[in-house]
């Protein structure tokens, strides 16, 4: 299978600190790759640098073999960070419509509401953004994510602070995605997602990574331990 991300000696210094060393990966076309770490390990920096928000201190880092270029139409990403960013004056269906009209949707308006009847906030549609919950406004964001049925998914802590039913819904509609096709990088501290959704994973502790495989190598290489336990072990019992 084809790769859709390569990551190859990747480093990356801010100032006087080395954040990544030398970190080399890659996700292949269809599959759900698993990033994870604890907070400060470097996930978000390695993400960050593959979009091109930030410049590699060294090696290199390709979308469909080539450094990713926003502007090129070939390469559609649907990226949800950590950070959610929206239009907090504006209504939930018009930043629906209007994000849709970026990505290409055709009847973007109808799309947004029929996202919108799928995760229960139908009666929402013309409420202004800055009157929805967290966790409302995360749905919004996810639905801005998917718009366009990208190739290439990544997707930072989807489901952080959502209560059992809407981590269902929420798994639902990204498993929709990657039985269409789409290669997924989740970055996650719910292991059980990961056991069940990936297909591989890397865990990065200090800008190195301490496994990397698919689900089962990873869990034979620490004796058949669940990943909740590796990270604890990989980690020593540090505090996040």
């Amino acid at each position: 299978m084809k790769n859709i991300v390569e990551v190859k000696n990747f480093k990356m210094t801010f100032v006087n600190k080395t954040v990544i060393k030398d970190l080399s990966f890659d996700v292949k076309k269809g599959e759900i790759f698993g990033l994870l770490g604890a907070n400060g390990s470097g996930k978000t920096t390695t993400v960050r640098a593959l979009l091109g928000f930030y410049p590699a201190t060294g090696g290199e880092l390709l979308v469909d073999g080539k450094p990713y270029n926003p502007e090129d139409s070939s390469v559609n990403i649907g990226y949800l960070p950590e950070e959610r960013g929206l239009y907090r004056k504006e209504t939930v269906i018009d930043t629906l419509e209007y994000f849709g009209e970026l990505n290409g949707v055709k009847e973007p308006r109808e799309w947004g509401m029929k996202y919108l009847k799928r995760v229960g906030l139908e009666d929402k549609a013309n409420e202004r953004v800055e009157k929805l919950s967290g966790g409302q406004q995360q749905k919004i964001q996810l639905g801005i994510t998917i718009m366009g049925d990208p190739k290439l998914l990544i997707l930072d802590e989807p489901t952080k602070g959502f209560d059992p039913m809407n981590r269902r819904l929420l798994m639902d509609i990204i498993e929709e995605h990657h039985k269409k096709g789409a290669a997924i990088i989740m970055i996650t501290h719910y292991m059980d997602e990961v056991e069940k959704l990936c297909d591989r994973a890397l865990l990065l502790k200090d800008g190195v990574a301490r496994a990397y495989g698919s689900i089962a190598e990873i869990k034979k290489e620490f004796g058949g331990k669940s990943l909740d336990q590796i990270f604890v072990d990989v980690y020593g019992g540090e505090n996040e």
